[in-house]
């Protein structure tokens, strides 16, 4: 393996990577707190006292349910963005509606890092799947493609025909994508009897990417890695040759907290990522990404030290609608913090006779007498519906990150 890295940033010591990025933490929290949405969001903060992970965890989330409404409320970045709109490059737009800037500067989202761990290097030739239509995928690859000297074949999405006759003409050795569409693009290129042997390596996002599909497409000679990245903070984190788990980038500060709650989890624990983004343009605090994942031991056999999550492992907005009305995670985590003799809780709706039924199962080590039926008794308190409880011996319940799981029969 050879022990190539995009900086010296990326095998610095743990100790101070936290001690540099919370150094820095004060500055942005100031300059975040100049925009009007910051201001409302962190009312009453004193940037100087957030210097270290027990107090960045005591800042308020911010989901993007919040950005949707302050977004209407205040065009076009609901006052979370520094400076005036003019003064950025691009104006973008992903579903929701959800309204994004791109700043100045080379590799805005981050991307570059991912892309030098994925094997591109300075003059490849790059083939770029990604959309450039409105949203930033295109955009914040091709950025990064070009922060490391690499000429880029803008071809966005659809166009199957066209972008086989770019490949065999152009010859990149490089594909940045959804796997899925690596795939289509493999499968017509057989078909048509061009040629895309150039292609040797791969970055992919935006799409699971089974381990079927990844043997499948190295056996048709491309290497492929994937990251995780959202359209508002760029690229979170990426895999390395090394291969288990993705490596957190070197430009955010990334939490795991309990789904409903902003509280950490223990290293391990399957929870919601929340990510704190340095970006001078557009900064984004405690942004919650509405994804589960968990920190993994150790670090990665390439080499980096920085700290190593499982990838993407659902969803953490497990709200659900039980008799009619919505039953909302932090509700579940209500009841725990009521009751902190409960470890891990799991709430399970299901159907008996013909109607709905709850079941809250809650991890206790040695429960009090009348302790079941106070909990039942929060639980309809917090949630307005009645529903059992079980008390189940601790590490009984998975580790999953999921606090409300629907059993329904769909149909």
């Amino acid at each position: 393996m050879h022990r190539e890295y995009y900086d010296s940033l990326e095998t610095r010591d743990p100790e101070e990577r936290s001690r540099e990025l919370f150094g820095r933490l004060p500055d942005l929290i100031a300059l975040a707190l100049s925009a009007p949405g910051w201001a409302k969001q962190l009312a009453g903060i004193d940037p100087n006292a957030v210097t270290a992970p027990a107090q960045l965890a005591k800042l308020p989330l911010l989901r993007k349910s919040q950005l949707l409404v302050w977004q209407k409320e205040l065009p076009p970045f609901g006052g979370f963005s520094v400076g005036a709109p003019g003064r950025l490059v691009r104006l973008l737009m992903s579903p929701g509606p959800i309204y994004e800037p791109q700043g100045g500067g080379a590799d805005f989202w981050g991307a570059a890092r991912a892309l030098f761990a994925a094997g591109f290097r300075a003059g490849d030739i790059v083939h770029n799947s990604f959309s450039y239509h409105l949203t930033p995928g295109g955009f914040m690859m091709e950025s990064g493609a070009h922060a490391l000297g690499c000429a880029v074949v803008p071809a966005g999405t659809g166009n199957t025909e066209q972008q086989i006759e770019a490949i065999a003409h152009f010859k990149p050795s490089g594909y940045l994508g959804t796997p899925d569409f690596l795939k289509v693009l493999l499968d017509e290129v057989a078909k048509s009897g061009k040629q895309a042997s150039s292609l040797k390596r791969a970055l992919v996002s935006g799409a699971a990417l089974p381990s079927s599909l990844r043997r499948e497409l190295a056996g048709r000679g491309v290497d492929v890695l994937q990251c995780y990245a959202t359209a508002d903070l760029g690229v979170v984190a990426y895999e390395s040759e090394g291969g288990e788990g993705m490596i957190v980038n070197e430009t955010v500060l990334l939490e795991i907290v309990r789904p409903g709650t902003g509280d950490p989890v223990a290293a391990g624990e399957v929870g919601e990522v929340v990510v704190t983004s340095f970006n001078v343009d557009y900064p984004l605090i405690r942004f919650a990404t509405g994804d589960l994942s968990a920190v993994m031991p150790g670090r990665s056999p390439c080499g980096r030290t920085n700290v190593r999550i499982a990838g993407w492992l659902g969803r953490a907005d497990q709200t659900t609608k039980v008799k009619g009305m919505f039953v909302h995670p932090a509700e579940v985590a209500q009841i725990g913090k009521r009751h902190p003799e409960l470890g891990r809780l799991r709430l399970t709706v299901t159907r008996a006779g013909e109607q709905d039924a709850m079941t809250l199962f809650a991890e206790c080590r040695q429960p009090a007498a009348g302790l079941q039926d106070a909990v039942a008794a929060t639980l309809q308190s917090v949630t307005k519906l009645r529903g059992a409880v079980h008390l189940v011996t601790p590490g009984s319940l998975p580790n999953d990150g999921k606090v409300i799981v629907d059993e329904r029969p769909i149909g």
